[in-house]
């Protein structure tokens, strides 16, 4: 099951039976079975809160993916900041829209086991969501 909460936000516009097609699907491309994921739609001040808390970072970030995975099923919890989203929008020049979405599959994609901390992964992490979000966008 793929659930949405908000805290301290709107909830954004996404079609949620078209979103869990999507992410059922991609996660199929790599052998995965969606579990339990559940997303987090919050602003910048809680990300910040969630990212000292739990992984020591100081810094504002899109993206905080937690892993709860169990073999093949894919299951986490995945705080998005729609105020970075929306700030990473502007500075690349495309719509929110495909801002988050690149986002939302971002996360699927930490948890069907891609990393990106070096360029290389980083290389191979943007390769897989523009792969996706073609598979999105058909």
């Amino acid at each position: 099951m793929i659930s949405y909460n908000i805290e301290g936000v709107k909830m954004p516009k996404i079609s949620k039976r078209e979103t869990n097609a999507w992410i059922k699907a991609v996660a199929a491309k790599y052998g995965k079975k969606v579990g339990e994921v559940a997303y987090i739609f919050c602003d910048d001040p809680k990300i910040l809160e969630v990212n000292k808390e739990y992984l020591n970072h100081d810094y504002f970030t899109d993206i905080i993916t937690f892993d709860y995975c169990e073999g093949n099923v894919l299951n986490g919890d995945i705080f998005i900041s729609l105020d970075t989203v929306a700030s990473n929008a502007e500075e690349f020049g495309v719509t929110f829209d495909e801002e988050l979405h690149r986002v939302l599959i971002h996360g699927i994609l930490h948890l069907c086991g891609q990393d990106d901390q070096t360029p290389e992964l980083r290389a191979e992490m943007i390769a897989k969501e523009n792969d996706a979000l073609a598979m999105h966008n058909a």
